[in-house]
């Protein structure tokens, strides 16, 4: 695969992760919402990592903080810390034990809010790549 089709395969699916977490968010599914949304992320940041990567094949992890540091991107102190919260979207969304509060936390405003800044980091991640 040539790096141009790696990449387009990664974002290819992150834009399917994020019409399905925008599906989510209007039948009021709001933690599959965030879930999937974290997914939307870390699918970008594998795309910039084959990029910044000579095309090699992203680690099979999920933290969004550790992906950026192995595509050395810098991140704003905000970004930085919202990467973190929306780490805990994709944890406490597998987790039996952390699902309850994780349900809890996703209420209509708190995921319209989140949702929106995780569309603004997705298209900002899309533009350190293309």
């Amino acid at each position: 695969m040539t790096i141009d089709e790696h990449i387009a395969y990664w974002l290819g699916s992150a834009d399917d992760n994020l019409k399905a977490a925008e599906d989510n968010l209007t039948i009021g599914h709001f933690d599959w919402c965030l879930f999937i949304g974290h997914l939307v992320l870390e699918k970008a940041l594998k795309a910039l990592f084959v990029k910044t990567n000579e095309n090699k094949i992203p680690p099979k992890i999920h933290n969004l903080l550790r992906l950026a540091d192995l595509s050395n991107l810098i991140l704003t102190e905000e970004q930085s810390q919202f990467f973190s919260l929306v780490n805990k979207f994709q944890m406490e969304g597998r987790y039996p034990e952390a699902k309850s509060e994780f349900y809890k936390m996703a209420t209509k405003e708190f995921t319209n809010t989140n949702f929106q800044i995780l569309k603004e980091n997705y298209h900002w991640l899309k533009s350190q790549i293309i």
